[in-house]
């Protein structure tokens, strides 16, 4: 079991807004996660990565390829506070689920 977080390359986001950013959408797909599912990655360690992406478009597409499959998703859009203008969209959580079908969506995605 495993989480997939993507976020955006071309927003330029520090690395505080970015940690923000992926932590928003980790907890949001959580949110949509059955209990079972939940429970199995809290047991195995709540396995994260984070990838990165260029472009809105590329975040929209991979939650559309998720939601398809089945898989929880949890995309953010921010409350433009600081860095970003209001509803930009910033990240999106794939996951907890099983490995391969994480890595499905996203497994040509690279490392953030």
């Amino acid at each position: 079991m495993k989480q997939a977080i993507a976020a955006r390359r071309d927003l330029g986001m520090g690395e505080g807004k970015l940690a923000a950013q992926v932590a928003h959408a980790s907890l949001k797909a959580y949110e949509h996660t059955t209990e079972d599912a939940r429970s199995e990655w809290k047991r195995g360690g709540q396995k994260k990565v984070v990838l990165g992406v260029d472009g809105e478009r590329a975040l929209f597409e991979l939650q559309e390829r998720a939601k398809v499959k089945g898989l929880p998703t949890g995309l953010i859009r921010d409350a433009g506070h600081t860095q970003l203008d209001p509803d930009t969209p910033t990240a999106v959580a794939i996951g907890p689920e099983s490995d391969d079908r994480v890595d499905a969506i996203t497994g040509d995605l690279p490392l953030y």
